[in-house]
């Protein structure tokens, strides 16, 4: 039986210098089992992707932080990409909205991947958490008090973290996964 995810509203959150597949799979794989995909941005307009070595395609902006909050959505992807989240972590409109995902007595899925985990340091909520990311921003992630694990994807109460672009069928498998079981124990 294939999953759909009919009536759930996701948030992906990035800006400028996400790494391109790294938003665009997540996404189309979300619009293929019908969620509601929502391009979430610390600015209106166009937001530019890194493909490689080098600048990749534009994104188009569906609302920004200003126009939106976390209870507006049933799901969270933090795309990677080294500049995108470096960006979003020391933005506090970003780090509010992210931290309201896991708000409450129930968190929301969310799903980061590569450099995503980063911005989940700022937003407090890694503490005692299993998770993996790119290899680079490990040490940050344990002296954040999270549990690191080099795998391909990693799931904890509905947190799903993976590597790189290399992980993305078994993260957006995952991803699909949690935010259809919807909201976890806190």
């Amino acid at each position: 039986m294939s999953i759909s995810l009919k009536n759930k509203r996701v948030a992906i959150l990035a800006t400028n210098g996400f790494e391109q597949s790294e938003l665009e799979v997540p996404k189309k794989a979300l619009e293929k089992v019908d969620a509601e995909v929502t391009v979430v941005s610390i600015e209106s307009g166009k937001i530019k992707g890194w493909k490689g070595d080098d600048w990749g395609s534009e994104v188009n902006v569906d609302a920004t932080l200003s126009q939106v909050s976390a209870s507006d959505f049933d799901a969270l992807v933090l795309p990677g990409g080294v500049i995108n989240p470096d960006l979003l972590r020391v933005n506090d409109k970003a780090i509010e909205f992210i931290g309201s995902f896991f708000n409450g007595e129930k968190q929301k899925p969310v799903a980061a991947i590569c450099h995503g985990p980063w911005t989940l340091i700022n937003a407090e909520v890694v503490k005692n958490r299993n998770l993996t990311s790119y290899k680079s921003i490990r040490c940050d992630l344990i002296n954040a008090g999270a549990n690191w694990v080099d795998e391909a994807v990693v799931v904890d109460n509905g947190l799903v973290t993976s590597r790189t672009p290399d992980d993305l069928d078994r993260f957006t498998e995952k991803m699909i996964e949690e935010i259809a079981e919807g909201k976890h124990a806190a």
